[in-house]
């Protein structure tokens, strides 16, 4: 039985039909405009940003899109979005500046809607759990910390016992 129900994707033999229906250049140009509003306007962190907010917002048809992302990036648009949401959650989940916030906290932060899905697909990309992952570079969950150690107590000198050992010798 997998881990989180993750099963393998099963090629598709078919050729998909649009592949050869777009220039190079239109793809391309498409492509760049995907880029600059996931990426650079950081619209991936969105997470009810969706294919056809991103085909209204660069003012391309939505097949398009897919076509586009399909054949320039390999993937679909959920998978891309996915992959740039775990790899903005792996930075955070290894960078010391982070330490204070929840693996829940940083998946929210990136656009995963439930604790679940961000789980199933850090795990699907990376093959280990974000917890795993943060442990590994150095993260110390606090209820893991050894206990900080005991002060220790201050005892009093009784007065008069360094002369009587002196004394003694």
């Amino acid at each position: 039985m997998p881990k989180y129900n993750i099963t393998d994707k099963q090629e598709n033999p078919k050729k998909a039909s649009y592949k050869g229906a777009f220039p190079a250049t239109l793809v391309e140009d498409i492509a760049k405009k995907i880029i600059i509003k996931l990426l650079i306007e950081e619209k991936y962190r969105d997470p009810k940003y969706s294919a056809k907010h991103l085909a209204a917002d660069i003012n391309v048809n939505m097949r398009h899109i897919s076509a586009v992302v399909s054949m320039r990036f390999q993937q679909n648009y959920s998978e891309l979005v996915a992959g740039m949401r775990v790899r903005e959650a792996r930075y955070m989940l290894g960078d010391r500046n982070f330490d204070n916030m929840t693996v829940e906290d940083i998946a929210t932060k990136v656009g995963f809607t439930t604790r679940q899905s961000f789980y199933a697909t850090f795990y699907k990309l990376l093959g280990t759990t974000p917890k795993e992952y943060r442990v590994a570079h150095g993260f110390v969950p606090k209820a893991e910390l050894p206990p900080p150690p005991k002060p220790k107590k201050k005892t009093r000198k009784k007065k008069g016992t360094r002369k009587q050992k002196a004394v003694k010798s």
